[in-house]
């Protein structure tokens, strides 16, 4: 047993190493950007809103303030610090044509902690993007650079870590790198679909087929179509030994033994990671939470470097039975199988198209009364019988204008122009607001008037309205007005009717002071600015939201 054991293991491992070897990329260069052994919550290509998955997800214990220090030599070469996104951020740039990326920290190390605090009391701005020369903080392999943290995007404790071309900026799987990642498990299949290609993907969209694990091998029965022209989908995740569903990095669709599709996930850059939506049943993922990965290329799925074979359309000539296999992999090599087969029976009508089809790579405008939205030849991935139409809503200033639904993606940004139901004088144009709303969350943004229209742009299908704001933002002090403050920060919660706070602005005693914006709240750590016993203060806070609205306020505390 113990000999089978190690067989298996050195099969796998020389599996690993041919194909690090193909893809050329340096082995053993960069080390575990934590002291502690690497576990992954997610990996590189996984599927998220909207987006790839682009690093590496590093647990922490479900700990703050880890070191974590550079994986290479090198020099920082940039850091961010954004509300959303990667909150904190370091980039390293190394001799060899990478560059790794550490995100979501709560502090960079003394040094580059100062210099960002000079830079941005100097700019009076908390959010910064700063670039620096190779000679301002060269690092060392295994040197200190940040703390661990959950800043930013960030939903837990973990380090955000990725591998970038430095030229390209194309971010690599880290996986590829050679990273001591223990992982025997092979990617777990739970579901199977098949879609009619005469058409489009999502209608009548994905066809569920029952699937079980015989043996080694999943398998299900006879697959009966309706349509000579289908493709496939995939429902699975990797576990990497760690319990965590991670995404497939690779695999493959053959037909009687003939290979018909691939995908293989080794780079994506943030130029092109929201083609993921063309390679997701997006419907299945924003209606059911579901993540399907189509096994076939949509027409307007233009992600470079991820697919290979013929588009993945199956195109059956009889009524014959036909083998289909599906392999996937890990990077370690894990593979599974799904064997089945295939059989075309009575062929059902195609669905036809109508005026109002949006195709890939063709621009489009459709109208209704008050509102028209103008789409770009790559909005979307695949063709949508577009549905658009108005209906009345009390609370705007305008129509409802019902733009299809959300469960359909949107590749490129659209031009949308509305019209409001009554004349609105120019202080109102001022303050108005468009509401989209896609079901599980909304984007609002002020509008911009071209005579009596309003115009914005999105990149995403919902129902948008006009809204007409006139409330003011505000903040509420964690701490009794004129009390002393004996916790280490000031936290000030924000809110707003519609929309967002866009702007804020603190001054301690008639200074900038420097609070960190965390979700929807202000927060300002206790430092030599306001030191311990340095009596009472008078704290003034400007705010603007999203309208333009703003508003002043005076608080008072000791300490």
């Amino acid at each position: 047993m113990k000999f089978f054991s190690r067989l298996i293991f050195f099969v796998c491992f020389l599996i690993r190493m041919i194909t690090q070897a193909q893809n050329n990329y340096p082995q053993n260069y960069f080390r575990n950007p934590l002291n502690i052994p690497i576990q992954l919550a997610a990996n590189f290509g996984a599927v998220r809103s909207n987006h790839f998955h682009m690093g590496l997800d590093i647990r922490t214990n479900s700990q703050e303030n880890l070191p974590v220090v550079a994986a290479a030599e090198g020099y920082v070469s940039r850091i961010k610090v954004e509300r959303y996104g990667f909150g904190n951020a370091v980039y390293v740039t190394h001799p060899n044509g990478y560059t790794t990326v550490y995100a979501h920290l709560n502090k960079y190390f003394d040094k580059l902690d100062e210099y960002v605090k000079e830079h941005q009391y100097k700019d009076e701005k908390w959010e910064q993007d700063i670039t620096f020369s190779p000679d301002q903080f060269p690092v060392t392999k295994g040197q200190l650079i940040a703390l661990s943290g959950n800043t930013g995007g960030s939903a837990y404790l973990h380090l955000h870590f990725e591998i970038r071309d430095t030229k390209t900026e194309e971010c690599i799987n880290p996986l590829l790198f050679g990273f001591n990642i223990p992982d025997g498990i092979a990617p777990i299949i739970s579901g199977l679909y098949w879609y009619d290609r005469r058409f489009s993907t999502y209608e009548p969209g994905a066809n569920g087929i029952a699937v079980k694990k015989t043996g080694k091998v999943y398998t299900s029965n006879v697959i009966q179509v309706n349509s000579p022209q289908i493709s496939f989908a995939i429902k699975a995740v990797d576990k990497a030994n760690q319990g965590f569903n991670l995404g497939i990095y690779d695999a493959e669709l053959l037909m009687d033994g003939k290979l018909i599709y691939n995908f293989k996930i080794d780079k994506v850059g943030y130029d092109d990671t929201r083609y993921l939506n063309g390679c997701i049943d997006y419907t299945k993922f924003v209606r059911d939470k579901m993540s399907i990965q189509h096994l076939s290329t949509l027409p307007g799925m233009k992600l470079p470097d991820y697919s290979s074979g013929s588009d993945g359309i199956i195109n059956l000539p009889d009524n014959e039975i036909h083998n289909i296999e599906i392999i996937l992999k890990d990077v370690n090599g894990n593979t599974s199988r799904l064997i089945t087969k295939v059989r075309l029976g009575n062929s059902s009508e195609k669905i036809s198209l109508n005026s109002k089809t949006v195709v890939p790579n063709e621009s489009k405008t459709i109208k209704t009364e008050n509102a028209d939205i103008n789409l770009s030849k790559n909005t979307v991935y695949d063709a949508v019988n577009f549905n658009m139409y108005e209906k009345p809503d009390s609370e705007a200033v305008s129509n409802a204008i019902i733009l299809h639904n959300s469960n359909i993606p949107i590749h490129d940004y659209y031009a949308l122009k509305i019209k409001p139901n009554r004349k609105l004088s120019d202080e109102e144009k001022d303050k108005t607001v468009i509401e989209l709303n896609y079901g599980n969350d909304k984007n609002i943004i002020k509008a911009k008037w071209d005579d009596d229209w309003a115009e914005g742009k999105f990149n995403r299908l919902g129902t948008a309205k006009l809204l007409l704001d006139n409330g003011l933002p505000s903040v509420s002090p964690s701490w009794k007005e004129g009390a002393i403050v004996s916790s280490g920060s000031l936290r000030l919660k924000g809110t707003t009717k519609i929309g967002d706070i866009e702007s804020f602005r603190a001054e301690l005693d008639g200074r900038w002071l420097r609070f960190a914006r965390v979700k929807d709240d202000f927060v300002y750590v206790f430092d030599e600015k306001c030191l311990k016993g340095s009596g009472s203060h008078t704290l003034k806070v400007t705010t603007v939201n999203t309208a333009g609205n703003s508003n002043t306020q005076i608080f008072t505390f000791q300490r």
